[in-house]
């Protein structure tokens, strides 16, 4: 079920101010979904490693120990490309935004929110 736009604004103000309060607690209560592996990379390392298998094969064929280990070393690249999380998932920037930008949009924004969270705070006591 999907949330309304005003509990969708509540949670992220929520979320702001756990954020503000104790951002190591915020951290590690973190969601996955942003450091999760890039299917893009999984299937990308994937084929890599299956291109490795064939060279490997191919020097198993071709009796040929130059071959298999160029197979070996390729087929280990494809599975660390695989399993690795990017520069940009890993810093939890998104893809393909400039983080000086977004983070200079998001802070007037931001900390209007904040200001607003806290007159809604200290009116509730």
């Amino acid at each position: 079920m999907a949330l309304s736009e005003h509990e969708q604004r509540l949670l992220d103000q929520l979320e702001q101010q756990l954020h503000a309060d104790d951002p190591k607690f915020a951290h590690s209560m973190a969601s996955e979904s942003r450091t999760s592996m890039s299917t893009r990379r999984l299937v990308i390392g994937s084929l890599i490693t299956i291109a490795g298998i064939l060279v490997l094969l191919a020097g198993i064929v071709y009796q040929n120990i130059f071959i298999g280990v160029a197979g070996f070393l390729v087929m280990g690249a494809g599975v660390y490309f695989a399993t690795t999380k990017s520069k940009q998932a890993a810093s939890g920037e998104p893809a393909g935004k400039p983080s000086k930008a977004t983070a200079a949009g998001k802070s007037g924004f931001m900390s209007s929110l904040e200001n607003k969270w806290d007159e809604r705070k200290r009116d509730q006591t």
